[in-house]
C-alpha cells in the first residue's frame, strides 16, 4: 500500500514536471526561448520542444500573414484637393527574433508607418493619380513602408488603397466635367455623321446631274413612298429641269413653221409667242409716216 502511494505522488510529480518544462508550438508559430533573459540563436519549430524549468522562457511567434486595416487620413494632394483615403496592409514575420528583439510592439509600429506612409502618398500625389493610377500608388506605399519593416524583421507582402472619399463639391464639379466631356464627344459625332452624310450627298448629286434621268427616277420612289403612307394630301414636287424642258419646246418647234410658204392664216397659226412678241414690237417701231400711208403702198 505504502509502495502504490509512493509509484503515485512519483508519477504527479513526474506530471508536474514534464508540464513545467514541455510547450506545443503549432504549425504556424515559431518558439524563442529566453535564458536567464538572453534569447538563444536557435529557434524552436512546430512540435513539442522541452525548456529547461526555472530558467527558461518561450516566446511564440506568429508567422502568418497579417490583414491590418489603415484608418481613413485625411489629407490635401498636390493640386490641392481635400481628400479621405484607407489602405489595408499586408505583412508576415521572417525573422521571429528581430521581430521580438529590435521592435516593442511590431503590429503597432507596421500600423504607425503605414498611417505616416499612407499621408505622405496623398500630399505628393494628384487627384487624378489618386483615382486612376492607383497601382503605381500601392507599389510606391509598398517600398515606403517597407524599408523599415525589414529592420523589424517584417516583409510587406502587399499594400492596396481601399477607398478615396472626395467632397460633395468636388463630386458635383466632377460630374459637370464628366457631362460635358460626353457632350462634346456626341457633338463632334454628330458633325462628322453630317459631313460624310454631306459628302454622300454630293456624290449624288453629281451623278444625278450627269444623268437626269435618275432625277426623274428619284423623284418617282419619293412619290410611291410618299402615297404608301395613305395621306388625304399629295405633295408633289415639279423638278425644275422640267421647267426648262418646256421653255427649250417651243423654239424647237419654230423652226420648221419657217419653211412654210407665206400665208396670213397659216404664218398666224403656226406663229409662236416669241415671234408675236418680236413682231409687235417692230410693228410699233415703224415710223409715222409708214404708219400713215394708204394699204398696200411701202416705201
Amino acid at each position: 500500500m505504502i509502495v502504490l502511494d509512493v509509484l503515485t505522488a512519483a508519477l504527479g510529480l513526474g506530471a508536474v514536471g514534464i508540464a513545467t518544462i514541455a510547450r506545443i508550438i503549432k504549425q504556424y508559430e515559431r518558439g524563442l526561448v529566453f535564458r536567464f533573459g538572453r534569447v538563444l540563436e536557435a529557434v524552436r519549430g512546430p512540435g513539442l520542444t522541452l525548456i529547461g524549468p526555472a530558467v527558461d522562457r518561450l516566446r511564440k511567434v506568429n508567422m502568418q500573414i497579417v490583414t491590418m486595416p489603415v484608418p481613413a487620413q485625411d489629407g490635401i494632394t498636390r493640386d490641392n484637393v481635400t481628400v479621405k483615403v484607407d489602405a489595408v496592409v499586408y505583412f508576415n514575420v521572417v525573422d521571429p527574433v528581430r521581430a521580438i528583439v529590435n521592435v516593442q510592439d511590431y503590429l503597432f509600429a507596421v500600423s504607425q508607418v503605414a498611417q505616416t506612409s499612407l499621408r505622405s502618398m496623398i500630399g505628393k500625389s494628384d487627384l487624378d493619380d489618386l483615382l486612376s493610377n492607383r497601382e503605381k500608388l500601392n507599389q510606391g506605399l509598398e517600398l515606403m513602408i517597407d524599408s523599415p519593416a525589414l529592420v523589424w524583421g517584417i516583409h510587406i507582402d502587399r499594400v492596396e488603397i481601399k477607398d478615396v472619399a472626395l467632397p460633395d463639391s468636388m463630386k458635383r464639379s466632377m460630374s459637370r466635367q464628366a457631362e460635358a466631356e460626353r457632350e462634346r464627344r456626341a457633338r463632334v459625332i454628330t458633325a462628322d455623321g453630317e459631313l460624310q452624310a454631306s459628302q454622300k450627298l454630293a456624290q449624288a448629286a453629281a451623278t444625278m446631274a450627269d444623268t437626269p434621268t435618275a432625277l426623274q427616277l428619284r423623284l418617282l420612289e419619293t412619290v410611291v413612298e410618299v402615297a404608301a403612307e395613305k395621306n388625304s394630301t399629295l405633295v408633289l414636287p415639279f423638278p425644275v429641269e422640267l421647267l426648262r424642258f418646256l421653255e427649250r419646246h417651243p423654239t424647237t418647234e419654230a423652226k420648221p413653221a419657217a419653211e412654210v410658204p407665206a400665208g396670213a392664216e397659216a404664218t398666224a397659226a403656226v406663229e409662236s409667242p416669241t415671234e408675236r412678241a418680236i413682231g409687235g414690237d417692230a410693228g410699233a417701231g415703224e415710223s409715222p409716216a409708214a404708219a400713215g400711208m394708204p394699204n398696200g403702198q411701202h416705201v
